[in-house]
């Protein structure tokens, strides 16, 4: 998990920039320190999460090791590349080396601030929605779906409770951070200003439409879940002249395999239609969902055209009329227009 600091170069770097001797070790110490803290929050987030995500987590840990000692061998490298000015004094003094060692550094505090987002995404593993490829994705999709509902249903209790005895005392699903907020005053306009005195009860109305929105979501989730494991067990690959699309349910893909090298129009509708190559895969691919399904056949020409209308019996033409003069002049004035589809 560790990759080795040079201590010799964070030596010279200290005697370059400092009056006083460096210690030893420190610099291997610091950068360990910074990796064993970036470790134990991994530790923590897989605590939280699938064990489908362990293996990325780990690999942004490595990540995350490797890209700083190299930010720290960088760093150390270029504050020895030139001394301070209070440790050499201002005599004979490299100018352009300066310049270029700040330039330098600027460039370095870049690349630590990438370094450093890294642990944001560590944070975030698993926060999303979830992965259809996760082989515990639909008993997630379940959990979350039974939380929101069960605190849909607790929210509906408190305003029911508080309806009936105007107290938030004994009411179900309040806690004391969510007292403190709802009686402090001041915060609005009306009666005493605060939350409940506005709302009239704990949870107003445009806090449980929002839990049932995600309700909604959630449901429509597991219902394409199971909708795409249903394609996968029913093995509904279709084929084409020159390829077939495969539904890859275990990476959450719809794929399109090719024979051979799609021409240049091809290529260029799949990438507008949101298809991206994928060299590991070999195949063009984009998240399955029904709109990639759709783009997938549009691209491919594989949109069944709608079945033309059966003849009908067409009677005998009548025999044509004789017009007097003064319809056939009125007749002629008006232009014969044909109807579409007529």
């Amino acid at each position: 998990m560790y990759y080795e600091i040079n201590e010799e170069t964070a030596r010279r770097a200290n005697d370059m920039n400092s009056m006083r001797d460096y210690r030893p070790g420190s610099a291997t110490a610091e950068y360990r320190a910074a990796v064993d803290e970036a470790a134990a929050l991994v530790e923590r987030r897989k605590q939280k999460v699938s064990a489908f995500y362990h293996e990325k987590l780990d690999a942004l840990l490595e990540r995350y090791s490797r890209r700083l000692a190299a930010y720290y061998n960088d760093y150390y490298r270029n504050e020895a590349a030139c001394p301070s000015i209070f440790v050499s004094g201002g005599s004979n003094f490299p100018v352009r080396k300066k310049e270029k060692q700040n330039s330098r550094r600027e460039t370095l505090m870049r690349e630590y601030n990438e370094i450093q987002g890294i642990l944001s995404k560590i944070k975030s593993v698993g926060t999303g929605p979830i992965d259809f490829s996760d082989p515990h994705a639909r008993e997630m999709l379940v959990e979350r779906l039974e939380s929101a509902k069960a605190l849909h249903e607790s929210k509906k209790q408190a305003n029911a409770y508080y309806r009936k005895h105007k107290t938030l005392d004994g009411c179900p699903g309040i806690t004391e951070k969510d007292r403190e907020w709802l009686t402090r005053p001041g915060v609005f306009a009306k009666g005493d200003g605060s939350p409940l005195a506005l709302y009239g009860v704990p949870f107003p109305a445009y806090d449980l439409q929002r839990d049932t929105a995600d309700i909604r979501s959630y449901a429509a989730r597991l219902e394409e879940y199971d909708r795409l494991q249903a394609q996968r067990d029913a093995d509904t690959d279709t084929e084409f002249d020159g390829g077939r699309i495969v539904r890859n349910v275990e990476q959450n893909r719809l794929q399109i395999l090719f024979d051979g090298k799609p021409d240049e129009e091809t290529r260029a509708a799949l990438k507008s239609n949101g298809f991206r190559w994928s060299p590991k895969n070999q195949a063009w691919q984009r998240q399955l969902t029904r709109n990639a399904e759709y783009a997938a056949r549009q691209v491919l020409d594989l949109i069944a055209a709608p079945p033309a209308p059966a003849p009908e019996e067409q009677a005998e033409p009548a025999a044509p009329q004789e017009i007097a003069p003064a319809e056939a002049d009125e007749a002629d004035s008006f232009p014969q227009y044909s109807i579409p589809g007529a």
